[in-house]
């Protein structure tokens, strides 16, 4: 199973925080699945992702819900 957080209904600036964490916590090239309602985890886990070296594999919208998919960098 790949390891997944779900952080929804959480506001900024809690989901980047405990997405940081949870990328600490797998190795290097693995995949992370974030679930989040807050619109500004958009901009967020883009700026994450560029700032650390990580890759945002996948982004999505569906009923309010994104969903991302980072693999962790360096």
């Amino acid at each position: 199973m790949k390891p997944e957080i779900d952080l929804k209904g959480m506001n900024c600036p809690i989901p980047v925080l405990r997405t940081k964490k949870a990328l600490r916590e797998i190795d290097v090239g693995e995949t992370l699945r974030i679930y989040a309602t807050d619109p500004s985890t958009v901009n967020d886990m883009n700026m994450l992702c560029k700032t650390a070296g990580h890759e945002l594999v996948d982004s999505k919208e569906a009923d309010g819900v994104f969903t991302y998919v980072i693999k962790r960098g360096q």
